[in-house]
């Protein structure tokens, strides 16, 4: 679990989720298309939470490959619809860290509240 509080925590989870995935076995551009989710993912958290945390795991089941959670503590998304279109423009950004960790990954589920945001991921192997 990687507590995800500063720049050097994104930039951490960004190389345990390239570790995982390089002893899991997937080629170098794979690898880094999952950490890229990874920094989309624990990015958000740092500037939308009041704290949160990424916990990056291999998987065997259903198929091998990298388990990515984020688990936040913020005020949640309110319109998660609208996020996820691609037609939002957040304060910080363009809104396009969810949508974009979700077309990296084969697998993206979330789910918000005003109590917090959890995301669960995987990336299989071929």
């Amino acid at each position: 679990m990687i507590q995800v509080a500063t720049a050097d925590d994104v930039a951490n989870a960004c190389e345990v989720g390239r570790d995982i995935a390089c002893r899991v076995g997937f080629p170098s551009v794979m690898q880094t298309k999952i950490a890229t989710a990874i920094a989309e993912l624990a990015r958000n958290i740092l500037l939308y939470a009041i704290s949160g945390e990424v916990r990056i795991a291999a998987v065997e089941a259903p198929r091998r490959g990298v388990e990515v959670a984020a688990r936040d503590q913020g005020p949640g998304i309110g319109d998660l619809d609208l996020v996820m279109t691609g037609n939002y423009r957040s304060r910080t950004g363009m809104g396009m860290g969810l949508r974009g960790a979700k077309r990296l990954m084969d697998t993206f589920e979330i789910d918000t509240s005003p109590t917090g945001t959890n995301v669960l991921t995987r990336k299989f192997l071929t």
